[in-house]
């Protein structure tokens, strides 16, 4: 157990300090805060032991009495699961989060970025590190991805993504649970990353790890490199569903014939709504 830092910062959870976006967004992704009866909870995190730096580094930067406990269980995964806790129970400290934007209970599905000025990288660096992954994909390409429940933090991230790499991405749930799942690939991955891991940088150190890592990719010169995607808008909708054959419509918006077919079958089976006449 440790006291504060005497470096951190005099405010606890001043946003626009890079480690406490950071320490926010992975606590919003990743933390959980409960209440008690007589203004009693906690604020706590448990991690794999593997990252039990970063709850050194959260305890420093919390000028209240924090405390940090190891465990070992039987889980699904592993017959002996090591992991650390990091928590705290002050209600001060647990006044200033939830103001900020930690619900107490469940938060999956109403978490968003705060109203208040922050360090958007480092904030959105700490969701990517509690509930996204970075690395390479089967076929050896960087990617980075986030999955989210909360439709604000998914379009917080498409929107962002797009200030930094130009690349547009739409926010969909997807159909069989009912999640966002946003990824990056190739060059737009190894930009985002540097971007978000940064020299310096509050992080896990194995995801830093993999950050830096995917920057040794180089495109294969045979590899092509794919065109923008082009948005449908309701005045292509339109004409389509008035031409209502892929063929004609393929000529009519300058698009290939099998993107029109599939549009074409989202509009006729519900999946996308029909445009207004």
């Amino acid at each position: 157990m440790a006291d504060q830092d005497p470096s951190a910062p005099a405010r606890f959870m001043d946003l626009q300090d890079p480690r406490y976006a950071y320490m926010f967004g992975f606590l919003q992704a990743d933390g959980h805060l409960s209440q008690q009866s007589r203004q009693r909870g906690r604020l706590a995190v448990e991690l794999n032991a593997r990252d039990i730096h970063l709850l050194r580094d959260f305890q420093q930067l919390t000028p209240y009495y924090s405390s940090i406990t190891e465990r070992v269980r039987s889980t699904n995964f592993s017959d002996r699961h090591h992991s650390a806790t990091w928590s705290v129970s002050s209600l001060e400290a647990r006044t200033i989060v939830n103001e900020l934007g930690i619900p107490y209970g469940k938060k999956s599905l109403t978490m968003k970025p705060p109203l208040t000025d922050f360090s958007h990288p480092d904030y959105l660096r700490g969701i990517i590190d509690a509930d996204g992954s970075l690395g390479w994909t089967a076929q050896g390409g960087p990617y980075l991805a986030l999955v989210s429940a909360s439709t604000a933090i998914a379009t917080y991230l498409c929107h962002y993504g797009k200030q930094v790499t130009g690349t547009e991405r739409t926010t969909s749930r997807n159909t069989r649970d009912g999640v966002y799942n946003i990824c990056y690939y190739k060059e737009t991955a190894q930009q985002l990353a540097a971007h978000l891991y940064y020299d310096g940088c509050l992080a896990l150190a194995h995801k830093k790890a993999k950050a830096e890592s995917i920057q040794s990719w180089v495109r294969p010169a045979d590899m092509r490199i794919a065109p923008p995607r082009r948005r449908w808008t309701v005045r292509d909708d339109q004409a389509l569903v008035r031409l209502g054959d892929p063929a004609a419509a393929a000529t009519a918006l300058d698009r290939t014939e099998q993107s029109c077919a599939m549009r074409l079958w989202r509009i006729s089976t519900g999946r996308v709504a029909t445009p207004p006449q």
